[in-house]
């Protein structure tokens, strides 16, 4: 069995689980903003259900495609100036 060098106090604990509910917060404000740009997109293309892709092994936006997968993804390289 492994034996970790830190071991976090009751107070450093209860600091990473506030911690961690704001990251949730922080996570849920990022959400809705992205939703929210991916509407305006969707209203201004006239592409239904267009969206941001995330690469599903590490989660960074890598293009943009539709949900039905009916349009060709667009490499984040060719949207970056």
């Amino acid at each position: 069995m492994k034996t970790y060098k830190i071991k976090p106090t009751k107070k450093q604990l209860k600091i990473m689980k506030e911690a961690w509910e704001q990251l949730q917060k922080d996570e849920d404000t990022f959400s809705g903003l992205v939703m929210a740009t991916e509407k305006w997109m969707e209203e201004k293309t006239g592409i239904k259900d267009i969206e941001f892709f995330r690469s599903p092994d590490d989660g960074c936006y890598c293009g943009i495609g539709n949900a039905e997968r009916t349009m060709k993804l667009i490499q984040r390289e060719k949207l970056e100036s």
